[in-house]
């Protein structure tokens, strides 16, 4: 495999939604990855949260192609958990991109951190500062994929993905900073999220 697609979706469930019906949905999710064409599939609970948006459930998965990708998205089953999850839902936002460094480890093992970074770039950002910017994070970690969103319509105008996956909490934090400190000045607005891979059922 030369690339792997990364799709990541956050959801804000509503204040008052039943926590039966949440567990129920992040289970509904998490079945979704016997899909035949998802590589690795995780949905969970945010476990850390820096934006202004007050997103509470994550998804990830990975897929071969944008073909797999779409295949994905119209299969009945996602067709399905989508349509029973949605009245519970206040927000939702999504952001795919194409990762030309496939990571070692495609299936991350449970217990491990995901801490997924989403960037909304100024305006007027040049193509040649893009590929700098994604450089500066991608540097930063072993682990790491980062991409541009080719799916603007639900990405809420965030345009730059980054997924990085961490032995634990400690890990995460040295990251931040300098990613911060070498990009900052072309970031509008950041959306950084963690959560814990769920252990195999």
């Amino acid at each position: 495999m030369s690339q792997i697609i990364e799709h990541i979706v956050l959801f804000k469930v509503k204040d008052d939604a039943d926590s039966d019906k949440i567990d129920a949905m992040v289970n509904g999710l998490n079945s979704l990855a016997t899909i035949d064409q998802v590589l690795y599939l995780s949905a969970a609970p945010i476990h850390r949260l820096s934006s202004t948006s007050a997103f509470t459930h994550v998804l990830h998965s990975r897929y071969r192609s944008k073909e797999d990708l779409s295949a994905y998205v119209a299969h009945p089953d996602h067709l399905r958990v989508v349509e029973a999850t949605m009245p519970i839902w206040e927000d939702i936002m999504s952001v795919d991109w194409i990762a030309n460094q496939v990571p070692r480890v495609l299936k991350p093992p449970g217990g491990s951190v995901v801490k997924v970074t989403l960037l909304k770039l100024k305006e007027n950002v040049t193509d040649e500062t893009k590929k700098e910017i994604m450089e500066v994070v991608k540097e930063e970690s072993r682990e790491i994929s980062v991409g541009e969103n080719f799916s603007p319509a639900r990405a809420k105008g965030f345009s730059i993905g980054s997924v990085a996956y961490f032995k634990d909490l400690g890990e995460v934090e040295a990251h931040e900073e300098l990613v911060k400190e070498k990009v900052g000045s072309y970031v509008e607005d950041t959306i950084v999220v963690e959560f814990l891979v769920p252990p195999p059922s």
